[in-house]
């Protein structure tokens, strides 16, 4: 059957690990007091939240996150866990968070004085950075005395990671993106360097196949995307080389051939850039009886 750890981190912040390796469907039921803000962060398999006895239910899949707050009323916690799923809550109060934040509260839209009353919901993506987190959440080896210590550096940092947006605030208004044409060449960018991530072409080729020119090309990618193109094939590289290492079916030199490293050195040294560990300590951290 399905499982639910719940770890008091501090007073007001909770950590909740739902694990269901099972073949049928688990539910969990928590009480959670208005006032109190809600991050869910899908891991593996699928799960819905329900809402007003069953009216209403939102889903969330692999790799995205709900944020959920409501200074209204309560939002209790009904979650029902498909098989083979994993997911991680974190539940923590508006006042400690405002504390978090109190500094850079500008930043943190929800956190404003206009929405400090005002229900919130917000729908996003895991990034491979949080992933790394997650799975560490699931996957460790520690004494007890010092388990509490974990979570709780895991949850700051989880929550660090969450908010560390990077999307350029002039985006929307710039004129470029106006032009759905252009939107969808550099759409059309992303998925032939992502197709052909183990030997992507120049960027002059990209440009020349897609239709734009090189300066556009840069321009717009680095405004849709956030970043140049080779740094985001290179986090995406890095995503991809994290879930086939999870996956257990491939071992470090494999890993680094599948994604277009001729040298075992050089994707180590790729991955290490990205995630400050080695692929194979990487390993060891999820699979502590690995030699």
């Amino acid at each position: 059957m399905g499982s639910q750890e719940i770890i008091k981190i501090e007073d007001d912040f909770t950590l909740i690990r739902f694990q269901n390796d099972s073949s049928e469907a688990f539910n969990a039921q928590r009480e959670v007091s208005s006032g109190l803000i809600q991050f869910h962060f899908g891991l593996k398999g699928s799960a819905k939240f329900i809402f007003n006895q069953g009216n209403y239910a939102l889903e969330l899949k692999e790799e995205k996150s709900l944020l959920l707050y409501n200074p209204q009323k309560e939002l209790p916690l009904n979650l029902e866990l498909a098989p083979n799923s994993w997911v991680i809550s974190v539940i923590i109060s508006i006042k400690k968070f405002h504390a978090l934040f109190s500094t850079e509260a500008d930043y943190i839209t929800f956190l404003s004085a206009d929405n400090k009353d005002k229900k919130y919901y917000n729908e996003g993506n895991i990034s491979p950075s949080m992933a790394i987190v997650l799975s560490q959440l699931f996957h460790y080896s520690l004494h007890p005395s010092i388990k509490n210590l974990y979570y709780k550096g895991k949850g700051y940092e989880l929550l660090s990671l969450y908010f560390n947006r990077t999307e350029d605030p002039n985006a929307e208004q710039c004129p470029f993106l106006i032009d759905e044409d252009n939107v969808m060449k550099i759409k059309k960018a992303k998925e032939i360097i992502i197709a052909n991530m183990a030997e992507p072409p120049g960027l002059q080729e990209l440009a020349d196949e897609i239709g734009l020119n090189l300066k556009k090309l840069k321009m717009g990618f680095k405004q849709i995307y956030g970043d140049t193109v080779y740094g985001f094939l290179f986090d995406y590289k890095m995503d991809f080389a994290r879930k086939l290492l999870d996956s257990g079916s491939y071992n470090v030199n494999e890993v680094g051939l599948k994604i277009g490293y001729s040298t075992g050195s050089h994707f180590i040294a790729a991955f290490k850039k990205k995630f400050a560990t080695t692929p194979k300590k990487y390993l060891m951290s999820i699979n502590p009886n690995m030699q």
